[in-house]
């Protein structure tokens, strides 16, 4: 069991190996261990390298960025919008609710005011076709087109 050259024989590693040792490999333990420093250095340093290549490889256009940074505003204002729109709805109900009473007998109303608009018609229609009343009609117009007469004058 070894290594030849740079790869691992075929063989299987021994279960009785020391953590210091991987199938013939010698770890050496005495490494240093990292201070949260150095992790919080090592992260650092992969975000800004993984933003300098994310942003070599994404060209966003500065009208996206600016439209994507003003993206919670918009939802705030969209909220708020939708908020007062409920509000008006709810309003406009509780109306209609009011006047539905008025509206109701309104509709009961309505075909009892086309039947009297339709009677009239009717008697309208029947006097015009008496002969003479076209005279009549004339001669009581002629009197109603003159001015009243005016109030005495005060002085």
């Amino acid at each position: 069991m070894g290594l030849t050259g740079t790869t691992l024989s075929h063989e299987v590693c021994d279960k009785a190996q020391t953590a210091g040792s991987l199938c013939g490999i010698v770890v050496d333990m005495s490494q240093k261990v990292p201070t949260p420093r150095d992790l919080v250095a090592a992260a650092q340093a992969a975000a800004e390298t993984a933003q300098s290549v994310a942003s070599g490889a994404l060209r966003i256009p500065p009208a996206s960025i600016q439209l994507a940074s003003q993206l919670p505003d918009l939802i705030e204002n969209l909220a708020t919008t939708t908020e007062r729109l409920n509000t008006a709805i709810d309003r406009a109900e509780r109306y209609l609710a009011l006047a539905d009473p008025l509206i109701r007998t309104m509709d009961a109303l309505l075909p009892q005011l086309e039947a009297l608009v339709a009677t009239g018609n009717d008697v309208y229609n029947a006097v015009s076709s008496v002969p003479g009343v076209s005279t009549l009609s004339r001669l009581a117009t002629r009197g109603g087109s003159d001015a009243p007469p005016k109030g005495p004058r005060k002085t």
